[in-house]
């Protein structure tokens, strides 16, 4: 690449990570940090998501988060939470920044993802920190070529972003299975063999118990079981708090 080039080709990773940021779920404020061509330089351990560009910029993007957010979403009071759908927002905004929309999410290991990245074309990282400590990378590799015809567009893109909310509050669009259970029973092989229409199976929970309240199979709270129109529905009758005792499904 021309110095020219390159230059357009830093300042648009720039904006694309700027544009990343303002969705990207962290607990911590991160600030976007100096580009870079060198993968090395922005080492980090934790999980890459990638996404194919498609639109007028073909190319390949990727968001590397650390450990910490990882762990975190794995460990959430709500269950583990699936990183590419929590990421799948701030893949979005960066690629709206060169007028293309990224294809479905992947997860690579973040060691892999310079080497993903470099087999597309020439690629930029830019560090995301707190406090000069690296916490997100947002990686793009795309023809220059292609960078030239956008760049031009590239701080009108970045003007409309929307206003960074508050860290992992951007979670909360992110959808969840929750399930309603009555009780549980134990039963036999030979005894599930001679179910037939008409068998009744007790459960171990006593006639006007709570039912409990689970999501993505942890249990977050109990209520009662009504009727609203036509459907079953709980109230909510009490919240299980992460470590109590009573957190275990009964």
């Amino acid at each position: 690449m021309t110095s020219v080039q390159t230059e357009s080709v830093l300042a648009t990773a720039r904006a694309v990570a700027e544009a990343a940021l303002t969705v990207l779920p962290t607990a911590t404020a991160l600030s976007v940090g100096v580009p870079t061509t060198d993968p090395m330089a922005v080492a980090l351990d934790g999980v890459a998501v990638t996404a194919r560009l498609e639109g007028p910029a073909e190319g390949l993007l990727a968001v590397v988060v650390n450990g910490e957010l990882v762990e975190a979403m794995r460990t959430s009071p709500l269950g583990e939470l699936d990183l590419s759908q929590a990421v799948a927002p701030a893949l979005v905004a960066a690629a709206g920044v060169l007028g293309a929309v990224p294809g479905p999410a992947q997860e690579v290991a973040a060691d892999a993802v310079g080497e993903v990245l470099l087999e597309v074309g020439d690629a930029v990282f830019v560090p995301l920190l707190a406090d000069g400590e690296l916490h997100a990378v947002v990686a793009l590799a795309v023809p220059a070529e292609v960078v030239a015809e956008v760049v031009e567009e590239v701080p009108a893109a970045v003007a409309i972003a929307a206003p960074r909310e508050g860290g992992l509050e951007l979670l909360h669009g992110v959808e969840m299975e929750v399930t309603a259970e009555l009780g549980r029973t134990r039963l036999t092989v030979r005894e599930l063999l001679s179910l037939s229409n008409g068998a009744v199976i007790e459960l171990d929970r006593a006639a006007g118990s709570p039912a409990d309240l689970l999501v993505n199979g942890r249990l977050i709270a109990r209520g009662e079981v009504v009727v609203i129109d036509e459907n079953f529905g709980i109230r909510v009758t009490e919240i299980i708090k992460p470590g109590d005792t009573g957190q275990e499904v009964r």
